[in-house]
């Protein structure tokens, strides 16, 4: 089927006029139907001559004729038409993936973009002691710290910066910058004494 008016997309309206058209064709079947249900029950089959082979007159011969070549025809509209309708779905249907797809890719490449402009981290958490302060403060394993203090990836050398930050912060809150799940996430922590060792656990 070529897209209606000529290489222009189907559009639902499309598939509706079609379904309307449908309905159409099937009313207009069904009236011959009932024609031929008036005519004593001549079906499509049965014939119309009598026992010695003169056409019957106690039927409209031309009428049942008629109704009976307008059900050929119609039917054969009918079936090209859902054709043409189950075509249209299929396009309708096919451009719907076709633009998730699209959608799915501009998503992947905003977060990509988003990536590229997340800062290096330095260190990541590999434990967080249940009921410490960094699990107070919401710290989860596998966080990418970016920032802690005053410490980030130019001027970390090594976990000592973390610890002497750590040391000089007790009982005051630090910010501490992580990346999770590819987003950048800020965190309030406050080193402190608690039943385990060290001020964060």
């Amino acid at each position: 089927m070529a897209e209606p008016g000529g290489g222009r997309p189907v559009t639902i309206s499309d598939v509706q006029q079609l379904v309307r058209r449908k309905d159409e064709i099937e009313a207009q079947i069904k009236a011959c139907y009932e024609l031929l249900e008036g005519q004593k029950g001549v079906g499509m089959h049965e014939p119309l001559v009598d026992a010695e082979g003169f056409p019957r007159n106690d039927i409209d011969l031309y009428q049942v004729r008629t109704a009976r070549h307008n059900i050929i025809c119609l039917q054969n509209d009918h079936k090209a038409l859902m054709k043409q309708v189950e075509e249209a779905l299929h396009q309708l249907h096919a451009r719907e993936k076709e633009k998730q797809a699209r959608d799915e890719a501009e998503a992947l490449a905003e977060a990509m973009i988003q990536n590229q402009n997340l800062p290096q981290p330095f260190a990541k958490v590999n434990a967080v002691t249940p009921g410490s302060p960094a699990s107070v403060s919401g710290l989860q394993v596998d966080d990418e710290i970016v920032e802690f203090g005053s410490v980030n990836a130019n001027n970390f050398q090594n976990l000592q910066n973390i610890a002497t930050v750590v040391q000089h912060s007790e009982g005051r809150p630090l910010s501490v910058t992580v990346i999770r799940g590819g987003r950048r996430v800020h965190v309030g922590l406050t080193p402190k004494r608690w039943a385990g060792k060290g001020l964060l656990g």
